[in-house]
């Protein structure tokens, strides 16, 4: 896509460009708003403990077979020489090192026998934004992507990747950090479909979302106080829709960078939806546009 293409926008139905200064200037509120269990942090969920390795020998193997680590817990001040070659190990693997105090490993720990290492992993292999792009080529269709801001929460990011599914969605981006990954809940609350939706989780969400605009995709920001509803709004091109967590909404920067802005109207007492409804239903409203129009 051109520039000049990209300045004018997608076309259909007026929306106006932010890029042209007319976008969101400041983070709106987003319309998303047995086995032992590990003390939540506000970042992994109910994790359980299937989804857990724990000691040296045991995460040193699962890296080199290539496991995907979603988090490693590592104790807090400890100089050895082989506990640190491990979190080398794993953060060129991409996983986020947390260094906690030993009575969290204890928590965390199973066997009692974690010397001072456990390994959240993840219950699937993540993929690259180009794979995601890649399905969509694939298929013949253009992209429908979510783009999921720091939704932290495992049953909305489950429900997410579930609804997204169903809806014909090529792929769901999340944040490596601050954000839910995949977990063995998350898994379960999307009723399987992680096995066959692809999700991609990247370092950096504008980085992304710059990728995805210089495919020609249009990235569109979930907002309360955004102008334009969703159900105006043409979504039949190539779209990203943006999530925002539940509580805060888009991040400034992620608001900032997106395209355009749309709402979901609201017509009772409660002003926000929780972040897997809001992605349903605009989700839905983008298959019944394309729908329509074949």
């Amino acid at each position: 896509m051109t520039d000049e293409k990209r300045r004018s926008g997608p076309g259909g139905r007026g929306q106006d460009n932010k890029r042209q200064g007319q976008g969101p200037k400041r983070p709106p509120k987003s319309q998303g708003g047995g086995p032992r269990r590990p003390e939540r942090d506000g970042s992994d969920g109910d994790e359980i403990e299937e989804s857990y390795i724990e000691g040296r020998n045991a995460v040193s193997e699962a890296l080199k077979a290539g496991r995907t680590l979603n988090k490693v817990f590592i104790a807090a001040g400890d100089t050895d020489a082989g506990l640190r070659r491990l979190t080398a190990m794993a953060r060129d693997a991409g996983a986020v090192v947390v260094e906690v105090d030993r009575r969290k490993l204890d928590s965390l720990s199973v066997t009692g026998a974690h010397q001072g290492i456990v390994a959240l992993a993840a219950v699937k292999e993540y993929c690259t934004v180009r794979d995601i792009l890649d399905c969509a080529r694939e298929r013949g269709e253009a992209p429908l992507i979510v783009i999921c801001d720091e939704v932290s929460d495992g049953h909305n990011l489950g429900a997410v990747i579930r609804t997204g599914e169903c809806a014909g969605a090529h792929g769901v981006i999340i944040p490596k950090r601050r954000s839910a990954s995949l977990t063995a809940v998350v898994s379960k609350t999307s009723a399987g479909a992680v096995e066959y939706m692809r999700v991609a989780r990247v370092p950096n969400l504008a980085s992304a979302i710059r990728e995805l605009q210089d495919a020609g995709v249009w990235i569109y920001g979930t907002a309360a106080d955004a102008e334009r509803s969703v159900f105006e709004t043409d979504l039949t091109g190539p779209v990203a829709l943006v999530i925002g967590s539940e509580g805060d909404g888009m991040r400034k920067l992620t608001a900032e960078s997106c395209d355009f802005a749309l709402s979901i109207p609201m017509k009772g007492h409660i002003s926000s939806l929780n972040a897997s409804t809001s992605a349903a239903i605009v989700l839905y409203e983008a298959v019944r546009q394309r729908t329509v129009g074949k």
